[in-house]
């Protein structure tokens, strides 16, 4: 794998959630800069060193 989209949205509460295209990953933030903090971390934790992604995007919709 190459790449994982994550499609980002305003959340009804405030901040915003990540959520990646065609995987169970989730994740959510209070603005921008620590939504892309908690991508990294959910990617790094989802994908073994081997299968981890080399491009993560971020879709703000």
């Amino acid at each position: 794998m190459d790449e994982v989209i994550f499609v980002v949205e305003e959340a009804p509460e405030g901040g915003l959630t990540a959520r990646a295209l065609g995987f169970s990953i989730f994740t959510e933030a209070d603005d921008a800069a620590d939504l892309q903090i908690q991508v990294r971390d959910a990617v790094q934790c989802h994908f073994d060193d081997d299968s981890r992604p080399q491009v993560v995007r971020l879709h703000f919709a």
